[in-house]
């Protein structure tokens, strides 16, 4: 499938992000989940900047239909059409090793950079519980946490180009492309208070499923290698992919 990545604005920047892990630190009966059995340790949003993302979409396309017509990879059902996994789309999590190392060579070859931030769930929920000791009326909200990363993700990279084209990866089905427009306003007037620069070039903020997106496709695989490292201690993928990383702020690391 050819990358269905949207118009840019002219002369724009164009960046790709998506998420690692989950916001989530309490289960219904409000313990603490961080860390157990299916919810992340780490929450990690990060992004992708892509000079050719029609050149990236291209090369993956062709790599998926060869992949597709493979018979090493026959009955392998991710490469099933009905589970729409591999063969709709690359996930990391959900491809095979061999199918991630070809990813990760086609990555390498295209001039992406990749820039992360990071946030220990662990420190979260003291900051939660330090704000209700605070304030009895203060309820966390996951919304709350990936906006919070949106700010300090984008807090530098607003104020130098022409315009930027921001694509975010789809979580659910609410819509919430204002609230990311919002985070991504109040990133660059902290920029502006902090640094007297203001920024006025126009952003373009959109959310795309990852299967339309080749640079959504390559944050997810960059996000995965990172994450590994994170929850399990394993940097041969990321170390792999080391020369296209920009920066990594774990933002509890102090």
């Amino acid at each position: 499938m050819a990358s269905n990545d949207p118009e840019p604005l002219a002369l724009s920047r164009r960046y790709f992000v998506d998420e690692a892990g989950d916001p989530n630190l309490f289960n219904r009966h409000k313990r603490v989940i961080v860390g157990r059995s299916g919810c992340s340790a780490f929450f990690i949003l990060g992004l992708v900047d892509a000079e050719q993302p029609e050149a990236l979409g291209r090369e993956l396309a062709e790599l998926r239909t060869r992949m597709l017509g493979d018979p090493y990879f026959i009955r392998v059902p991710s490469m099933q059409a009905a589970s729409r996994k591999t063969a709709l789309e690359f996930h990391a999590k959900d491809d095979l090793p061999e199918v991630r190392r070809a990813v990760f060579d086609v990555l390498v070859r295209h001039p992406l950079r990749f820039f992360a931030v990071v946030r220990d769930k662990h420190a979260v929920v003291s900051y939660v519980r330090q704000r209700n000791e605070r304030s009895a009326d203060y309820r966390y909200r996951p919304n709350e946490l990936y906006d919070y990363l949106v700010r300090r993700l984008f807090r530098d990279r607003l104020h130098q180009d022409a315009g930027y084209d921001i694509v975010f990866a789809r979580r659910g089905r609410s819509d919430r492309t204002r609230a990311l427009q919002e985070a991504l306003d109040q990133a660059r007037r902290n920029f502006e208070s902090k640094h007297g620069i203001l920024g006025t070039a126009p952003i373009q903020v959109r959310a795309e499923s990852p299967y339309r997106s080749a640079g959504l496709q390559a944050a997810d695989y960059f996000l995965w290698a990172l994450q590994r490292l994170y929850e399990r201690g394993e940097e041969r993928f990321l170390r792999y992919v080391w020369p296209s990383v920009g920066l990594v702020h774990n933002i509890d690391d102090t």
